[in-house]
């Protein structure tokens, strides 16, 4: 639902406080405010008035009686360019990230061993490493969004990624994968990521979740992209032209997109900080993190697991990298449409029924899948909504802090992420069962499986949790006076009744 905040209600908050001489400083927001008239040239009444440290600290402007809120979101406009270029910047980092599982086969197959010394855990631990200093990096990007702009944060993202591309393609020792392709590519992709992600909510409104959704489909279109010509380079090229094409790509596209990119910091002036503390007090956003880290414990397995997974029972290489690409189409499809959804049925809803969802995927299908065909068809159904985590987080945490509070906030989840994302697939690697068939070593992952649908059952229990205390929220805002034709109507219970939240 629509967050009650000051920059959904402008008019409300400004008719409140009409009455106030000189709109003096309230308990609320301790700030001073400082109003200036002016007549124009045609006699209309012009009022601007400024508050220094108000809920959005931006402008309101009285034209003829007209409240004009320059910090609300404007639920359009320049915000649809915003949106196909957050669309292409996860597609080139996000999408890249979603092609390691083609990596993670090519190593694990590939006959002789590219790099002797390196177990299967090493390689695990490289995807690990590179979405978990995708997160790391989150306080540094968001230091240099405060300082600087969010446009010098992209620009050293987008560099530091192509750059740790090409310094992969010259390794000839596990190490430095650990380095180039894990903890360097991260960086660079959580500079971009997270520099990107909270700019979004600051043009959209009504409109939110499914701007998000557009725009986080373009890690599966990437995906999809990436991972089949990943797998073609790989067979044609080698290892070390794969990585330097696909530098050359994600850094035109990025530097395009981060000079096209634009915030409205200036206008919002929200709340940047590094480490907001005072958020973990509250129970709401424990749910949220729960439910994100949960989700990504199981999501990495799939991402990753998936190719492997098809060449164990039998598939080949190409066949593997098919079906790596189909969930990542699946996540393409799917995430526009969970935003679609989320706002009009409610964005805890959706994102809690389709976790659960997902759960039921992987024990009923992907358990049971040992053909070609089955696969395709989970990757498809399962991609649509795997993801759903990263298609819903922003505009659920808004559901739980302003939108002031929201990068502070969406900070914090991201360094919560950095555990699961890094150590998911070494877990999933480590609980795989092996076996020799004709002297050829077979890997089963029903363990891996278990695993995976047990950690999305556990996170739709923490949205669940969560959806309880917004209902029980929006009953205590609307008073013990509700009537049974509001919204939230009282005498019912919060667990079961439905509700659009």
């Amino acid at each position: 639902m629509d967050m009650k905040i000051g920059l959904s209600r402008p008019t409300a908050d400004y008719e409140e406080k009409k009455g106030e001489k000189g709109f003096e400083s309230g308990a609320e927001y301790g700030a001073s405010t400082v109003a200036n008239s002016e007549r124009s040239n045609e006699g209309v009444s012009k009022e601007i008035r400024t508050s220094g440290d108000g809920p959005d600290d931006g402008e309101i402007v009285e034209v003829a009686g007209v409240v004009i809120d320059e910090s609300a979101p404007p639920d359009g406009g320049y915000g649809w360019v915003c949106v196909m270029c957050n669309f292409f910047i996860n597609a080139c980092t996000w999408g890249i990230n979603s092609a390691y599982g083609v990596y993670l086969s090519y190593y694990l197959t590939h006959d002789p061993p590219l790099f002797k010394e390196a177990t299967a855990f090493d390689y695990a631990f490289v995807g690990g490493l590179t979405a978990g200093w995708g997160m790391l990096i989150s306080p540094l990007a968001n230091l240099l969004t405060r300082k600087f702009s969010s446009k010098v944060a992209l620009l050293i993202g987008a560099v530091l990624q192509a750059a740790s591309l090409i310094a992969a393609s010259f390794a000839y020792k596990v190490w430095h994968l650990y380095l180039a392709q894990g903890c360097l590519f991260g960086i660079g992709m959580g500079m971009l990521f997270v520099a990107s992600v909270g700019i979004l909510p600051q043009w959209f409104d009504k409109r939110r979740s499914v701007a998000n959704g557009i725009s986080a489909a373009g890690s599966g279109i990437g995906g999809l992209a990436f991972s089949l010509g990943t797998n073609t380079m790989l067979q044609r090229l080698g290892l070390a032209w794969t990585f330097r094409i696909t530098a050359i790509v994600a850094f035109v596209v990025n530097v395009t997109c981060s000079l096209f990119l634009k915030d409205r910091n200036k206008k919002i002036n929200p709340e940047i900080k590094m480490f907001d503390l005072t958020i973990l007090k509250r129970i709401e956003f424990l749910y949220v993190v729960g439910w994100g880290a949960f989700s990504m414990l199981g999501y990495v397995v799939i991402l990753f697991s998936l190719p492997n997974y098809g060449v164990s029972v039998g598939l080949t290489q190409s066949q593997g990298s098919i079906m790596g690409a189909m969930l990542n189409l699946g996540m393409a499809i799917g995430r526009p449409l969970v935003g679609l959804y989320s706002d009009s049925w409610g964005r805890i809803n959706i994102a809690g029924s389709l976790t659960f969802i997902c759960a039921l995927t992987v024990f009923i299908i992907w358990i049971n899948a040992k053909s070609f065909g089955v696969l395709i068809f989970f990757a498809l159904i399962n991609g649509a909504i795997c993801g759903t985590f990263w298609t819903t987080v922003p505009p659920v945490t808004a559901e739980v802090v302003s939108l002031k509070q929201l990068p502070s906030a969406l900070n914090l989840i991201w360094l919560f992420m950095i555990a699961p994302l890094t150590f998911s697939e070494i877990i999933g690697l480590e609980l795989r069962r092996h076996f020799w068939v004709n002297g050829i070593e077979k890997s089963d992952y029903l363990h891996p499986q278990v695993f995976a649908g047990l950690m999305y059952l556990v996170a739709a229990v923490m949205m669940l949790l969560l959806r309880g205390w917004k209902i029980a929220h929006e009953d205590e805002a609307a008073g013990e006076d509700t009537g049974p034709d509001q919204k939230f109507g009282k005498g019912r219970n919060k667990w079961i009744r439905w509700a659009k939240v």
